[in-house]
């Protein structure tokens, strides 16, 4: 299969895409078009400042605060304008948004993050460990650093942040945990947000999904990524979030849960043992790719000499 078309399909199977034969010859073109990635979505107010103003396949997170805003995520590099016409159906004013936040970077979250840094004139925040790959427009990427259409338009990071750091605007503080494997500097968000007399911890997870291609064991494809994966599964399940949500809609049942919130408001979000299987679930199918790349090889030989037997 074409490097290409193999990267492409790759980063839509690691947060369990319904893929079929069919797709294993589609550019990232279509895939984003099968998966809806480019599919514009009614915004809404999920929790306290907490606003969806993503696509119909992947999240943007608007923070609205007392002292402009925040956006975490940015969709793919033709969803910028998407996400700039949902901040202003919902009554903000991109102008205002002041920090541009990332869960990693690849190009289906920070495709338009170039679009909404000219837009908003926002600072852009950046764990240390993504810096680099943010500001290479992709190209130092491990696994998809070659490929064109995993690239995006680079973009000079404003502000260096380190795991365990806090970033604060106005009445609102967002606790950055690196959670790495995916990427080198994948970060989890974690903040708390009030609903009339009711508080919630709301937690932006990431970092869990191995993608095929991924090595972890043998000639791992960057030192210590098994060990960050490992640690990423340590510091997810420390966390106890009352709320949680994803760069991809589908792992946290957002459609399903969006429905529910008709009728049930902010307890259709609510969902700690969601979470909590989410990451278990993560944790087996990390363990099974580690096994299953540890497992020694059969020869075409031997596989001969066993069915001849």
């Amino acid at each position: 299969m074409h490097r290409l078309f193999t990267a492409t399909i790759l980063l839509a199977i690691a947060f369990g895409s319904p893929l079929h034969a069919q797709d294993a010859s589609m550019p990232i073109t279509g895939l984003a078009q099968q998966l809806r990635w480019n599919e514009p979505a009614e915004p809404m107010r999920i929790v306290g400042p907490v606003h969806f103003v993503g696509t119909r396949g992947l999240t943007s997170w608007l923070i609205t605060t007392t002292a402009g805003h925040i956006l975490l995520n940015t969709g793919m590099p033709p969803s910028g304008e998407l996400i700039e016409a949902s901040i202003r159906k919902l009554g903000f004013k991109p102008e205002d948004v002041k920090l541009l936040l990332t869960c990693h970077a690849h190009v289906d979250h920070v495709g338009g993050l170039a679009y909404l840094k000219r837009v908003t004139g926002a600072q852009v925040v950046a764990l240390d460990a993504e810096v680099e790959l943010i500001q290479s427009g992709g190209k130092t990427d491990f696994n998809y650093g070659s490929v064109p259409e995993f690239q995006f338009a680079p973009v000079q990071v404003d502000r260096v942040i380190h795991d365990g750091d806090k970033v604060t605007l106005g009445d609102v503080t967002l606790m950055a945990l690196k959670t790495a494997g995916h990427t080198r500097g994948t970060t989890t968000w974690v903040m708390n947000a009030t609903e009339g007399e009711r508080s919630f911890t709301v937690v932006f997870a990431d970092g869990t999904s191995v993608n095929p291609g991924y090595r972890l064991v043998k000639r791992p494809s960057y030192p210590g990524i098994a060990d960050d994966y490992r640690n990423t599964f340590h510091t997810l399940a420390a966390l106890t979030p009352d709320i949680w949500l994803t760069p991809h809609t589908e792992p946290f049942a957002f459609d399903a849960k969006r429905a529910r919130a008709a009728s049930d408001g902010v307890n259709a979000w609510v969902d700690p043992e969601g979470y909590r299987n989410w990451v278990d679930a993560q944790r087996k199918k990390f363990e099974a790719a580690v096994k299953k790349e540890s497992a020694p090889r059969v020869s075409a030989a031997d596989k001969r000499s066993v069915a001849a037997r």
